[in-house]
């Protein structure tokens, strides 16, 4: 089996201690496995405390994100690497799991362009908002990632990621995972606090189990909404840069991984976006 790169979503229903467990039992049993995790609801909370409010845009492509400016950043890199991802890979070694946790910007491991402005709309009108924090991964450095494995260590991989500037800047969860599972032509399991893409947003009953061909790929597409529009768009970027199949599942049922890896959830395939496998 080739490696799979889960991605442990940020959302506050999302029980990580569930999904850890899992992820143990597979590394126990020879699955060589990345983690990567989100924090949004973490990020957003700390914020809330601190007396500021999260704040979050809207792209003209309709993909939901968080705005960060330079106080916030602040926050993202201490809960981020330092609190998340360091409780991660504490359960993962109770675990029995030899961890080890790593931002983006340790060993330059996800690197690419800052954009300091982006395009959003507001009010209905398309606008341009300056002072982000925030960039474009388009480097993983593999071998660093290979050498721990090789070495029998499962890295826990954390935005911030290292702009061309040398500036930790914010990157999306998704698309980070995205990224490292297209660099390692991995299986990447996205794991999220629903049970996968919905024909109806609305409609739970309404599940896209399996995504084939260029027409099912644009009926998924169509039918994801908010932040699930942000979570297809890194399954296609993974898909065209390498990854075999991408999976969105859910975090909150029992053995999630297990499930998801067993068929549970969305499975998109290769082949949907016209990539060779």
């Amino acid at each position: 089996m080739s490696t799979v790169v889960v991605k442990i979503g940020g959302a506050e229903a999302v029980d990580a201690t569930a999904v850890i467990a899992d992820v143990a039992a597979h590394i126990a049993d020879g699955t060589s496995m990345v983690l990567t995790h989100g924090g949004s609801s973490a990020v957003d909370a700390t914020l809330e405390r601190l007396g500021r409010e999260p704040e979050y845009v809207e792209t003209p492509a309709g993909v939901t994100g968080r705005f960060t400016d330079a106080e916030t950043m602040q926050v993202f890199t201490m809960v981020m690497p330092g609190q998340i991802n360091t409780a991660i890979t504490a359960e993962l070694q109770a675990a029995g799991v030899d961890a080890v946790g790593l931002s983006g910007v340790d060993g330059g491991l996800l690197r690419g362009p800052r954009k300091s402005a982006v395009r959003i709309i507001e009010d209905g009108r398309k606008k341009i908002r300056r002072g982000d924090h925030a960039g474009r991964i388009e480097q993983v450095n593999v071998q660093l990632l290979q050498l721990l494995l090789g070495a029998g260590y499962t890295p826990v991989v954390s935005v911030p990621m290292l702009a061309d500037d040398g500036v930790a800047v914010n990157a999306d969860a998704d698309r980070s995972a995205a990224a490292v599972g297209a660099a390692m032509d991995a299986t990447v399991v996205l794991l999220t606090d629903v049970a996968g893409v919905y024909a109806d947003a609305a409609d739970p009953t309404t599940l896209i189990e399996t995504v084939e061909t260029p027409e099912e790929h644009a009926a998924l597409t169509d039918a994801a909404e908010g932040f699930m529009r942000r979570k297809v768009m890194a399954a296609t970027e993974a898909l065209a840069g390498g990854a075999t199949r991408v999976i969105i599942a859910d975090a909150t049922r029992e053995d999630p991984l297990t499930a998801a890896l067993a068929g549970a959830g969305t499975h998109i395939s290769a082949a949907a976006i016209g990539a060779d496998t």
